[in-house]
């Protein structure tokens, strides 16, 4: 009943034109990869994003993946050594914030920890 009401709300404000001038319309939705955040965390994730409040490890974990995989990529030995300082700096921090909060007791790292590393270190 009441998505039938939502429904019809939608389309009297749809007549009066109420979504014509919406930013973005005509235009493709931008999706986003969110592959490396687990499925039953995606909404979560994607809502604090949107909002413009990720925690720091988020954000860590988000750099450490770049600089990863720019590291991969690196042909050159200067810059790879650059970008591994790096990411053993991001790495430290993390580890410090991991520390602080006692995340060890939290099941849901616990069942995560080892999937994030695995990708963090490619193995």
């Amino acid at each position: 009943m009441l998505s039938w009401l939502a429904d019809q709300m939608i389309e009297e404000a749809m007549k009066r034109g109420e979504f014509d001038d919406l930013p973005g319309k005509g235009k493709p939705l931008e999706l986003e990869d969110l592959s490396h955040v687990p499925e039953e965390l995606r909404s979560a994730y994607k809502l604090m994003k949107n909002a413009n409040i990720m925690p720091e490890e988020l954000t860590l974990r988000q750099e450490m993946l770049t600089l990863s995989d720019l590291i991969a990529a690196c042909q050159q030995d200067e810059e790879r050594l650059r970008l591994r300082k790096k990411l053993d700096e991001k790495t430290l921090r993390l580890n410090m914030l991991t520390a602080q909060k006692d995340w060890s007791s939290n099941s849901a790292y616990n069942r995560y920890e080892s999937k994030i590393r695995q990708r963090l270190t490619g193995w």
